[in-house]
């Protein structure tokens, strides 16, 4: 094991969210400043969670091949933030993309609600 399998693999999820994202114009691919700002919102609230888990002993790093072993602060591997934005990205995605569908269904359906499918599914 060389140490980046996690990273990699946190990096090919991410870039296979953004495939959906741009397929389907979810998040980053509708509207990239709401997106990115919801997106450090998201992190920034994690990672402060992550810093009273943290300090009240909660969280901590176990050891782990697969990952690089870099720590950004005690008990803060490099993974971390990559893995929440990962964790944003995926819920915007889903989030997104579930409204989406539901709006797309209730029009199919003809319920007389106005919906903007925002393009074919």
């Amino acid at each position: 094991m060389t140490g980046f399998e996690y990273l990699a693999a946190l990096l090919l999820s991410t870039a296979g969210m953004l495939v959906i994202d741009f397929r389907y114009r979810l998040f980053f691919f509708r509207d990239w400043l709401s997106a990115s700002v919801v997106t450090a919102l998201g992190l920034v609230f994690f990672l402060v969670w992550d810093a009273f888990g943290i300090a009240m002993g909660i969280f901590f790093r176990g050891p782990s091949e697969p990952a690089t072993g870099i720590v950004l602060a005690p008990e803060m591997p490099l993974e971390e933030p990559v893995f929440l934005v990962f964790l944003s990205l995926c819920t915007m995605v889903l989030y997104t993309g579930a409204v989406r569908l539901l709006e797309w269904r209730r029009a199919r359906r003809g319920d007389g609600a106005v919906a903007d499918a925002g393009g074919a599914l």
